[in-house]
């Protein structure tokens, strides 16, 4: 800590991160031995933060994450998509398709930001807004290759690092997609959907390239 920053707000920061991190909540006691602090620090921390909703304690006395961080949430969008903007640009001029940011909500796949290449005669049409299971579509499925744990390096020769899918969403159309890696809070995949029979082979590559250009926009 510096003679700038708040020791408190930090503690307070770090808990909120470590109830995110966990789908069981923590204890007092558990908060304690992981902050380095009393009890009595972790229940004032946790005692301001249910007051601002962003905690909330269950009957057995555990710490979870409370619904005021939706709040919050809500204004993440904007600034991802703003972020992104650039790189999802410079993507669809170059392979003149719609290109497209798409982050986790719940078990569905939501694009917030969509780019249309200007030069072409014809795309497919993509909206911010639009919604498709996570289990259907390049966006959704690189979103869960990247939640499988890694394999061994020998074992990867068939995982390219970007996935492509035909007709999952639209009949007639293609997509690739890979996935944001290394963006801590963030969970989603960048990709193109076109039209077309196969998707051209330099397309994946240049699809994660944006990918990291986005996920390091968002670092």
């Amino acid at each position: 800590m510096t003679a700038e920053t708040s020791q408190t707000l930090d503690r307070g920061l770090r808990v909120l991160k470590l109830l995110a991190d966990t789908d069981h909540g923590l204890t007092v006691t558990e908060l304690s031995h992981k902050l380095g602090v009393n009890r009595t620090v972790v229940y004032r921390l946790l005692a301001t933060l249910e007051q601002h909703a962003l905690v909330r304690r269950d009957l057995g006395g555990r710490a979870r994450v409370g619904l005021g961080v939706l709040g919050l949430g809500r204004q993440v969008h904007p600034l991802v998509r703003e972020a992104a903007m650039p790189a999802l640009r410079a993507l669809a001029e170059d392979i003149g398709a719609t290109a497209h940011l798409t982050l986790v909500d719940g078990a569905e796949a939501l694009a917030v930001a969509v780019v249309e290449p200007t030069w072409t005669d014809y795309h497919v049409a993509y909206r911010a807004g639009f919604r498709h299971p996570l289990e259907r579509g390049a966006a959704g499925k690189a979103i869960l290759a990247a939640r499988r744990p890694p394999r061994p390096a020998d074992e990867n020769a068939d995982d390219p690092g970007y996935t492509l899918t035909h007709g999952e969403l639209e009949a007639g159309a293609c997509g690739a997609a890979a996935p944001l890696l290394g963006v801590t809070g963030v969970e989603g995949s960048v990709g193109v959907v076109m039209l077309a029979d196969v998707v051209p082979e330099r397309v994946g590559e240049r699809v994660m390239h944006a990918a990291r250009e986005v996920a390091e926009a968002l670092r």
